[in-house]
This record gives C-alpha cells, structure tokens and sequence, in this order.
C-alpha cells in the first residue's frame, strides 16, 4: 500500500519546491512529461510512490504528470529529499545538463 504523508510533511516539502527550487520543477517536468515545450512546472503532492507536478506547455496544454521514485518507494519525509534530488540528477542526465553539486 503506498504511504501517504501527513499535511505537515505536504505542506513543508512542496512550499520550499515551489518557493526554492522552481528550476528545478521546470527540469524535472521537462524530463518525465510526455508533453512537449514545458515553460512553467509546479509540485502539487507526493506520496511514498511518486511526485507530481502540474505542468503548463508553450501551446497553453496543462497536465498533472506522475513521476516514481527512482530509489522505489518511500515513507519517511527525509527521504522525500533523497529522491526528490536523484530525479534531479535523472533529469539531467536525460537532458544533457550539468547537475549542480548538492550540499
């Protein structure tokens, strides 16, 4: 059964990815959405499975994609980051970009 986090870790985790990390939405989206010419990505939830984000296209097409942990699934909210970032990596591998170190 996927783990559902509760309103806090929900709240804490999207709010610094919408607030501190939009680049990083917008990489991710570009990566793993089937839709092309994604301009404008947010991160509405999460659960132990997967992110997803609502993703805004050139065209004006909007979607929601779903996109796995790469590690597989999870429970805890430190490990939210943990994945978060190697979709990050991912994104960039499939991308062709230079990754920035991680701290």
């Amino acid at each position: 059964m996927t783990h559902v986090f509760d309103d806090d870790a929900l709240r804490g985790v999207l709010g610094h990815m919408n607030t501190d990390h939009l680049d990083d939405n917008l990489l991710i989206a570009r990566a793993f959405s089937p839709i092309p010419d994604v301009i404008r990505a947010e991160m509405v939830t999460f659960d132990g499975d997967a992110g997803q984000w609502h993703v805004m296209c050139a065209d004006g097409a909007e979607d929601v994609i779903r996109v796995p942990w790469p590690g597989g699934p999870i429970s805890e909210r430190r490990e939210v980051r943990r994945e978060i970032v190697a979709l990050y990596d991912a994104a960039c591998a499939r991308l062709g970009v230079e990754p920035r170190p991680q701290s």
